[in-house]
């Protein structure tokens, strides 16, 4: 998924300025897909050149004018067309199984630390989900029922992941404090030299 593709989506509900573009990705989406402030504005930008936002300046006394954009019919069209095509599968990228692989030359008390501390990190995560307040129609940036039961899904799913991994963290602590993982080979390490 691209952040054009975000952008679109929350203009179809709505005109927004970008600063409540950042909003609504904060209140939203952050738990799957963030995006910062300058990221928000080059999107919007990239997505207005190509047709598919237009953008009202409204001057306002005092202050610099206000910059508020808008979904085109074009955009309407590649957003709805975006969401009815099948997506290739999404690549797995996680640095922490990365250093898991290779964790076999360290000694189980060093691998015990990172995994332990991975675990604490999805904890927090997990604390962070369950604090997030489901949304329903009456929000006034929810558009209906139907769309505040797709964003709920969303949030079910970062919680189930987060517990999966979790649960399998915990598991494999377990088993490397009940010695399950082999002795360290005798002699130098594959990283002395």
């Amino acid at each position: 998924m691209s952040l054009e593709q975000a952008v679109l989506g929350f203009l179809s509900y709505s005109e927004f300025t970008g600063y409540d573009l950042k909003k609504m990705f904060d209140d939203s989406v952050r738990h799957f897909w963030g995006a910062d402030r300058s990221q928000i504005y080059r999107t919007l930008a990239q997505l207005k050149q190509r047709g598919l936002a237009d953008v009202e300046v409204i001057p306002q006394d005092g202050k610099p004018s206000k910059k508020v954009y808008h979904i085109t019919e074009e955009g309407r069209a590649e957003s709805r067309r975006w969401l009815a095509s099948p997506l290739p599968p999404a690549e797995v990228r996680d640095a922490s199984l990365v250093q898991i692989f290779f964790s076999g030359i360290l000694d189980d008390n060093e691998i015990l630390g990172l995994l332990e501390s991975k675990a604490a990190h999805l904890r927090d995560r997990l604390t962070q989900y369950r604090r997030i307040r489901v949304v329903d129609e009456s929000d006034h940036y929810v558009p209906s029922a139907r769309e505040a039961f797709f964003w709920s899904l969303t949030l079910e799913h970062g919680i189930h992941a987060t517990e999966a991994s979790l649960a399998w963290l915990e598991q494999t602590i377990d088993r490397i404090r009940h010695g399950e993982a082999p002795s360290m080979p005798a002699g130098p390490s594959p990283t002395s030299s």
